[in-house]
């Protein structure tokens, strides 16, 4: 890897973690055709990148964790939902999961058009998202940690698990984007750590080239993601999500061609 991959990777991270087109599936994307082999030092890197994401996260929105503390005691039973479900399948994630390349299709073909038909379905008022997150309830973070553990297969996407629950438990956008957003927080960091536990400290060893990679990787990710939170948001205030439904749908087209009939 160089540190031009280093940054390229760094950017789809910050740019996919929090939208909801799946940030995991993206990252085996660019993988694949960078050609990048899978090794002790790149699985660290990409644990290590997402932090980068994570602290765009604690930068924009720690005053605000401050003055709505509550929020963390739902933040926490979400995770340990996540947690509960997830943490078994830890196996079968990393070894069947991420190899499969149709499931990744699938996964995003099929999670677009529910982004799809919900925002029909809200459009029409047949969901009203009204709720805001001094309304959430111990049962709704509940649903929305197990709903953001379906996010463990590739091409799910772990805020748009959430987001999507959300909607059907009638919260609104800028709502629902907000508490995925601090709800990765505790999840990618305790995901990290544990990937990094399976893998083993002592098989991180970082040269002088590797630290430079990591230190590119990390900053391009922290600044793309800063960046992609701010428009986020204002994007939400004039606009649905269906054109992330479309992305989905037509990159998952693309990739069944290229993997499949090419």
């Amino acid at each position: 890897m160089t540190i031009f991959d280093s940054i390229l990777f760094g950017i789809v991270e910050g740019l996919t973690e929090f939208l909801p087109i799946s940030s995991t599936a993206h990252l085996i994307i660019t993988s694949k055709f960078l050609n990048i082999p899978s090794n002790d030092f790149i699985k660290f890197f990409e644990i290590f990148i997402q932090t980068g994401a994570i602290l765009s996260v604690i930068v924009l929105y720690f005053k605000y964790i401050l003055k709505n503390k509550g929020l963390i005691i739902k933040i926490i039973i979400s995770f340990i939902f996540t947690s509960l479900i997830a943490l078994p399948l830890y196996k079968i994630i990393k070894n069947i999961f991420f190899e499969s390349m149709s499931l990744i299709i699938f996964n995003m073909i099929f999670l677009g058009i529910i982004i799809i038909i919900l925002e029909i379905l809200i459009k029409k008022n047949k969901i009203f998202i009204n709720k805001d997150l001094q309304s959430l309830t111990i049962k709704d973070a509940i649903l929305i940690g197990i709903a953001q553990a379906l996010s463990v297969m590739p091409g799910v996407s772990r805020a748009g698990a959430v987001i999507l629950i959300m909607f059907i438990l009638k919260y609104k956008r800028e709502e629902a984007v907000l508490y995925s957003f601090l709800l990765s927080v505790p999840t990618i960091i305790a995901a990290g750590l544990f990937d990094l536990y399976k893998m083993g400290f002592d098989k991180i060893f970082l040269s002088a080239q590797n630290l430079n990679i990591v230190i590119f990787g990390f900053l391009s990710s922290f600044i793309s993601a800063l960046i992609v939170i701010k428009l986020f948001i204002m994007y939400l205030q004039r606009n649905d999500l269906k054109i992330f439904g479309y992305y989905r749908i037509i990159l998952g087209i693309i990739l069944y061609f290229i993997f499949f009939l090419i």
